[in-house]
Parts: structure tokens; C-alpha cells; sequence
């Protein structure tokens, strides 16, 4: 598509902070006033625009995309957004480990163990692990903490973490990077251990390294997403 507009500007309005072209206000992808509740956020969607050269290029707008999935699919229904996410945690790849003779079980206990206890020293939640693929759930009690962290987080850190869980197969993970001291190229890592460690044993293949680097540039747009949320 070619660019249509000019100028961008942002400004404050009663419902939150907003980008214009030309003065005309965006709308989300699905027709909603496109309204972010921070300057942070709305300067980096401006940002996204600025940048944009004769053609606009549909690929790089992940945090409009981000913005637009927070007002067009969590605001409408927030039960149902925060269900996904509890799902990550029933079969959360941090909770799954090799058996206890295996190599690969000492790296996960060197990564994957301090994050997992972290986590569980954070939210006062007890966390099953499990050695092998069969499934274990998690505790009634361990769900219902999460479910209530999780209601009382604003709708674009929602659609921020609903783009990190699925990612990192973590709910774990993903509510790690809301820590403001968190890096998330590292909790990325620590998600991707085991493909990592398969690699180490076998061999780099290039169309994996190249997925594995899409993989990590959306899942650091996405901790970025956060940051901008936070920062108001």
C-alpha cells in the first residue's frame, strides 16, 4: 500500500492517548477507536508510522498489532482471553522435565528450577513438576491464584502475554517478564532450552535457527509491548 498521510502526531483524549495521520484519529484493525492508555505506547505506534518509507509495510506494525489485539479480542471478552492463558500453565514447559538420569534434567534444574521457584515465592502458589510426558494437573488451589494475578492485569498487558505464553509453551515465562527486571531474550532462552539443547547434540539447521529468530524477535516485541504498558 502506498502511504496516504503526512504528518503523524500524537494526543491525549479523555479515554487514553491516540495516534492521528493528518489529524484523523486510527482505528484498530477491526474498527475500534485505536485508544492506548499511555504516552509510552502511543509515541512507539507513532514511531511505527514515522518509519513507514513511500510503501507502508503491513509487517512492521507489531505493536499496533499488539494494540489492536488488546481493544478487538481481550476487551470484549476478558474471561475468555485469560482461560487461554491459564491453559499454557496445565502443560507449562517449565513444569515438564527429562527423568532424573538424563543429562538434559541437570540443565533444566540449572535454568529452569530458580525461575519455577522465583515464581512460586512471588505469587505464594505451589507448582507440580513433572518428569516425562504424562500429564499432571496442577493444583486447584495453584489455578486459582494465577486466574486471580491474571484478572487484575489491564487488557493490553493481556494481549502482551497472550502473544509471550504461546511462544515460550509457559505461562511461567511469560508472567516472568513482567518484572520490570526481567530480559526477556533471556526468559526466552530459558523457554527454548530444550530445542536448544537438542541443537547442542546434533547440529544447527538453518531454516530452525532462522524460525528460531522470528520466534525470539516477536517474543522481544511483545516484552517491549509490556514495558510501554507499564511505563504509562
Amino acid at each position: 500500500m502506498k502511504r496516504f498521510y503526512k504528518d503523524v502526531a500524537v494526543e491525549a483524549a479523555p479515554a487514553g492517548w491516540q495516534v492521528r495521520l493528518d489529524a484523523r484519529p486510527i482505528r484498530t484493525q477491526g474498527g475500534a477507536a485505536q485508544m492506548v492508555p499511555g504516552r509510552a505506547l502511543a509515541e512507539a505506534l507513532a514511531a511505527e508510522w514515522r518509519g513507514q518509507g513511500e510503501k507502508i509495510d503491513p509487517r512492521s506494525f507489531p505493536l499496533r498489532d499488539l494494540a489492536d489485539y488488546a481493544l478487538d479480542h481481550v476487551a470484549p471478552d476478558r474471561p475468555a482471553a485469560i482461560a487461554r492463558l491459564l491453559g499454557y500453565v496445565e502443560t507449562d514447559t517449565l513444569c515438564y522435565r527429562a527423568d532424573p538420569d538424563e543429562p538434559l534434567y541437570q540443565r533444566q534444574q540449572q535454568v529452569w528450577e530458580p525461575i519455577v521457584a522465583a515464581f512460586e515465592a512471588q505469587h505464594g502458589l505451589w507448582l507440580e513438576r513433572i518428569s516425562g510426558i504424562v500429564h499432571r494437573p496442577q493444583p486447584a488451589a495453584t489455578l486459582a491464584a494465577l486466574r486471580a494475578r491474571l484478572e487484575a492485569l489491564d487488557d493490553f498487558t493481556l494481549a502482551g502475554l497472550a502473544t509471550l505464553a504461546p511462544l515460550a509453551a509457559s505461562l511461567v515465562v511469560a508472567l516472568a517478564v513482567l518484572d520490570e527486571a526481567a530480559e526477556p531474550g533471556a526468559m526466552f532462552a530459558a523457554a527454548n532450552l530444550e530445542e536448544d539443547w537438542q541443537a547442542e547434540q546434533w547440529g544447527w539447521d538453518a531454516e530452525a535457527e532462522r524460525v528460531r529468530a522470528a520466534k525470539l524477535a516477536a517474543f522481544e516485541q511483545a516484552g517491549r509491548f509490556i514495558r510501554l504498558v507499564q511505563q504509562g
